[in-house]
């Protein structure tokens, strides 16, 4: 078990082998994850949200919702929800839609975009590689104009989303930085995201220095917080 507190608007990032668990922790209630997952071995093949909404006949996510990819290949899917619902349609933040929706002052503001544009380099992904993501946690009703809103989360502290890949995936995170519209609470905070199962390989990464240990590889809990690596006696 490998399992990383991912601190306010940072980014990071995971290989997520086939069959393992990767589960999400909302530390502090009412905080938005921005993702995205492409197939490990060829991102070309990535989280298609079309393709997903189209299958499952809704646009929301939940516990038996699977994430397909732009070849409606199975990547992911949700095995445990404790929130309800997530979103698949509203899109990340970025310094361009801040400046639409806020005014030209929130130019300068850290945006997901940015998180997403920074982790993907680390794996060779560029602009043209980021497709609609999935926001983990965030409340996106759709009114009956058809317009949609942003409003107050449905998390609470401590709240989970836990996925199963259904193959070696790369999932990207940003820790959504946004403070003008009530997706974090107008105060992003840290969440944590924990790997389970069997690892085969030293295949998770940070934005932050992260120390490596055999541990890694040997089944041992592994605990990261902020570049900081320890670890535990037990076993996955």
């Amino acid at each position: 078990m490998t399992t990383t507190v991912v601190p306010a608007r940072a980014a990071w990032s995971s290989v997520v082998r086939a069959g393992e668990t990767l589960t999400i922790t909302d530390l502090h209630g009412n905080q938005a994850v921005d993702c995205l997952v492409y197939d490990a071995h060829d991102t070309s093949v990535r989280y298609s949200a079309p393709d997903t909404i189209h299958a499952q006949g809704r646009i929301f996510l939940t516990t038996g919702s699977v994430l397909l990819s732009n070849e409606h290949t199975p990547l992911m899917t949700v095995v445990a929800d404790e929130v309800g619902r997530h979103d698949t349609v509203g899109g990340a933040c970025s310094k361009e839609s801040n400046t639409l929706r806020y005014g030209h002052h929130t130019w300068a503001q850290h945006a997901c975009v940015d998180n997403f544009l920074a982790e993907g380099a680390r794996h060779g992904l560029g602009k043209r590689d980021l497709v609609s993501n999935i926001n983990w946690y965030m409340n996106v009703p759709v009114e009956k104009d058809g317009t949609l809103g942003i409003v107050d989360g449905l998390s609470a502290p401590g709240l989970t989303v836990s996925l199963r890949a259904e193959r070696d995936v790369l999932v990207l995170v940003s820790n959504c930085p946004q403070i003008n519209n009530p997706c974090n609470g107008f105060e992003p905070t840290a969440v944590e995201m924990t790997i389970t199962g069997t690892m085969t390989s030293a295949a998770t990464t940070t934005s932050a220095a992260t120390t490596t240990s055999a541990a890694t590889t040997t089944g041992a809990d592994t605990t990261t917080t902020a570049g900081a690596t320890s670890t535990g006696a037990g076993t996955a």
